[in-house]
């Protein structure tokens, strides 16, 4: 896919002076006359803090990092994270269309940001608010199918699913990321399937998990509440 510059662009780009300071750490990490590794971590910044990459921004970047500027426009356009044009100013919603995500019904969530945002990936919505790509795999493939908004993973999603949050997203709420239908992480949905108890097994619990047995250990879970372990064939600890 050709990817070229947006057209319209800004006059000028300068890092925040908490983005500077940051970016300063970043190169410093290289010796002298390597500055240039710091090359996607100080483009990303730079695309955090207006939205979208623009070539003012690529341009300053190259002279921060003493580079040629072709390349660090060869960066910025060979890896698809960048933005290379303006995103909704709310949220740039990206659908996984790789291969467990599309099994999964990931044309029918890019079906409801046709019908929600835009009919064309890359285009802003209406309002400005929104805009939406298909990118390849975001590697939440248990999950699937997802979308990722920012840095964050909404996995589990369903058409109905993705409607509200975009709905929720343009009302200018920040919905709870992670699955959608309840599941903590990657758990199985229907319990364990495999590895379950079998005749002439050996041990029921590895090393790790008899220690972990013995002093009645717990998962901690984000919300603050505990679970017992549960060994590899699925039997929990009690």
């Amino acid at each position: 896919m050709l990817r070229r510059l947006h057209p319209d662009q800004p006059a000028s780009f300068a890092f925040t002076p908490a983005n500077q300071a940051w970016a300063e750490l970043q190169i410093a990490k290289y010796p002298p006359g390597r500055q240039a590794s710091a090359i996607i971590p100080l483009l990303w910044r730079a695309q955090e803090q207006e939205g979208w990459l623009t070539r003012a921004a690529i341009e300053h970047v190259a002279t921060q990092l003493d580079m040629p500027f072709i390349r660090a426009l060869e960066v910025a356009t060979f890896y698809f994270m960048f933005q290379l044009q303006p995103v909704g100013s709310v949220a740039h919603l990206q659908i996984c269309g790789t291969l467990s995500c599309m099994l999964c019904g990931s044309e029918d969530l890019m079906a409801v940001c046709r019908q929600k945002i835009a009919d064309q990936p890359h285009a802003l919505s209406d309002d400005g608010k929104l805009s939406w790509e298909e990118v390849e795999c975001l590697g939440a493939c248990t999950n699937a199918p997802m979308a990722q908004i920012g840095k964050d993973y909404y996995e589990d999603l369903t058409a109905e699913g993705l409607a509200d949050l975009i709905d929720r997203l343009r009302a200018g709420e920040v919905p709870v990321a992670g699955p959608q239908n309840g599941r903590f992480s990657s758990e199985p949905l229907g319990g364990a399937t495999v590895l379950q108890d079998t005749p002439g097994a050996a041990e029921p619990l590895n090393a790790s998990m008899a220690l972990a047995d013995t002093i009645k250990d717990t998962i901690k879970r984000i919300d603050g509440t505990e679970v017992p372990l549960r060994h590899p064939r699925g039997e929990t600890i009690e």
